[in-house]
């Protein structure tokens, strides 16, 4: 007896050194391996229609047919992007749901609201940065000011009657006016709107002087004349405004936004697996077909695997929680 269970203790011994040899990434390739195991989710928190919904689409569509397992998308709004953030957020760590984040659910909402059903830096764990919307600074054209400085001339000479429109209080509009603000020594007054659509609708009617507002729902009145584009908030010009500058080139620095969205996971999920993830996200967008549709609208795609993106997310945090520090924003 004692022989037999020395035998099954040196047996067993000797499968777990073994296990214990086995290269590090293979043991982590492990989970990449049997995923996905059953049908998988993109949260999109905001409503159908937007941009983000439609990039989640073209994740979704390329990763069904990729992973052999259908790849749906789940339309969650609500309280700013946080209901269906934290959906996801309880969700179980094992990439099957993911959260189409942005900088609102990301880092935006934690500093402004003041109660959150989720820790954005401990819930979540990152996937891939998929899109950013360019954001570009339109003035109406009875303001009669066709370059930046000229704009900055016309604030300064009025403190606070000059007046911008934005999608919220806390949206990405909102908190590019105050870093705008800041950066330039101006004060101008927000008027926050219920969504984008209605901000640049009175923007163009002339109710309200100008607005930092996403390229995609501005672009028609823009190529209409309707508004005047005097600068976009990137690092370089977007495809879909060539001959409008960037911030820096109209002698304006420290004003770069970026309105981001991208993939991110329940924390805990398996490095293996969001890097799997990952390499799919950039083989869609990677295409001559996203990319037509990504310039066509204004958005910009930069290659982000899970360690770039999560640094990525940590600077901006950083960033932004001076800025609305500094400017006070606060959401019911």
């Amino acid at each position: 007896m004692k022989t037999i269970f020395s035998r099954h203790c040196a047996t067993l011994a000797g499968a777990v050194l073994a296990v214990a040899a086995l290269p590090a990434a293979s043991l982590a390739a492990e989970p990449a391996a049997r995923f996905p195991a059953r049908p998988m989710k993109i949260v999109v928190p905001f409503p159908a229609g937007g941009y983000s919904d439609a990039l989640a689409r073209l994740v979704a569509t390329d990763m069904t047919t990729a992973f052999g397992q259908p790849v749906v998308v789940e339309n969650r709004p609500g309280a700013g992007g946080n209901i269906g953030a934290d959906a996801v957020a309880k969700s179980a760590p094992d990439g099957h749901a993911l959260v189409m984040g942005t900088i609102g659910t990301q880092v935006i909402n934690p500093l402004i609201y003041k109660r959150m059903p989720y820790r954005a830096d401990r819930d979540f764990t990152p996937v891939a940065f998929v899109a950013d919307a360019e954001t570009v600074l339109v003035v109406h054209p009875s303001l009669h000011v066709g370059s930046v400085k000229e704009l900055i001339a016309r604030a300064r000479e009025k403190p606070g009657g000059l007046t911008f429109a934005s999608g919220g209080t806390g949206t990405t509009g909102h908190l590019a006016g105050e870093l705008f603000k800041a950066v330039t020594g101006t004060s101008i007054t927000h008027v926050p709107y219920k969504g984008n659509v209605p901000a640049i609708t009175d923007v163009v009617g002339g109710q309200v002087s100008m607005s930092f507002a996403t390229a995609q729902p501005a672009l028609p009145f823009i190529r209409g004349g309707q508004l005047i584009a005097l600068a976009t908030m990137g690092t370089v010009r977007t495809a879909a405004l060539p001959q409008i500058p960037t911030f820096a080139e109209a002698g304006v620095q420290g004003v770069e936004v970026r309105n981001w969205t991208g993939l991110l996971a329940p924390a805990g999920t398996p490095l293996a697996v969001r890097q799997m993830l990952a390499a799919q996200v950039d083989k869609t967008l990677q295409s001559p077909s996203a990319h037509s549709m990504l310039a066509a609208q204004g958005l910009n795609y930069t290659r982000m695997g899970p360690d770039a993106f999560g640094s990525f997310i940590r600077g901006e945090s950083a960033k932004w929680e001076k800025v609305v520090r500094e400017a006070g924003i606060q959401a019911d």
